[in-house]
């Protein structure tokens, strides 16, 4: 037998992994059918060995690049492709699995002033949350977030403008059937190896089905991380929630956790690639316990 283990052999081995620890199911429809159904492990096992990429060379200006992509208004086209694994929703406590495209494209106003556009684009497999619906998969809403930022920044970098959210999605139970706005803010420096910033909106219903309830929800995601030399990283950015419109029990999911993540090549191109694990210290009923987040983030520099 041949024994000998070449430098794939953990992603490999990775990989085997994940598929044991996400088989394939089955979709639970109402009337208590079945029907072969989709997996997150598909998309995981992807990321995973896309994240395993050994990156040669460009030490020094993929180390700066990863810096950059950490910067939510930086000069710079980039499309994530961020997996998040929710543990333990609903009454079943089942896995919860979206992938959330999120292209950033900056536009340069004047030589003062830039645009930058961030799309948010959740597609979304839901666990059965009560009897007799069924696992559903589809579109969730898409948020549009577009922030006016300096070409030139200082010490502090920032950006401010509106955030939208549009009624999009394909089922009932992936989306809230409302359309919102509100303000959105971002603001980091940067000194040295560290990152440390944090970007905020707040997005109320003005229009929608009356049967849905109203919106008013607000989100906080701070980031401090720490880039070594060879473009890896560490790093923690939760993603806090807070429901106006909920009971006082059941408003706040705050996590807390970290990841490390890497700069690495597909050929050419530059790929930012992080793995991520949250604990909901805080949480309403029947939400994700914890949470494991796999990104991958095609770059495009200029």
């Amino acid at each position: 037998m041949d024994t000998a283990v070449g430098p794939a052999a953990p992603c490999r081995a990775l990989a085997i992994l994940t598929m044991e620890i996400f088989p394939m199911r089955e979709r639970r429809l109402a009337g208590g059918r079945s029907t072969p159904g989709t997996s997150p492990r598909v998309g995981v096992v992807f990321l995973l060995l896309m994240a395993c990429l050994p990156g040669l060379g460009q030490a020094q200006d993929d180390t700066q690049l990863a810096q950059k992509s950490q910067n939510p208004v930086a000069d710079l086209i980039s499309v994530p492709l961020e997996n998040d694994l929710n543990f333990g929703v609903g009454p079943r406590k089942d896995l919860q699995y979206i992938l959330q495209a999120q292209p950033v494209i900056p536009f340069r106003l004047n030589g003062d002033w830039n645009l930058i556009s961030r799309t948010i684009l959740p597609f979304i497999h839901q666990p059965e949350l009560a009897p007799g619906f069924g696992d559903v998969s589809g579109l969730g809403d898409i948020v549009e977030s577009l922030f006016l930022s300096p070409a030139k920044p200082g010490k502090m970098i920032w950006g401010v403008g509106p955030v939208l959210q549009f009624p999009t999605a394909t089922n009932d139970a992936l989306g809230q059937r409302q359309w919102g706005a509100g303000p959105t803010a971002v603001a980091l420096t940067i000194r040295g190896p560290w990152l440390v910033g944090a970007l905020v909106n707040n997005v109320w219903s003005f229009a929608g089905r009356g049967d849905r309830a109203d919106l008013n929800q607000m989100l906080i995601q701070y980031f401090v991380i720490y880039t070594f030399p060879g473009a890896w990283s560490v790093e923690s950015a939760p993603v806090i929630t807070a429901d106006w419109k909920a009971d006082r029990d059941n408003r706040w999911t705050v996590p807390l956790g970290a990841g490390v993540g890497k700069i690495v090549r597909l050929g050419k191109l530059p790929l930012g690639t992080s793995v991520d694990a949250y604990y909901n210290v805080v949480r309403p009923d029947h939400a994700a316990k914890w949470q494991l987040r796999i990104r991958i983030q095609l770059l495009f520099p200029r």
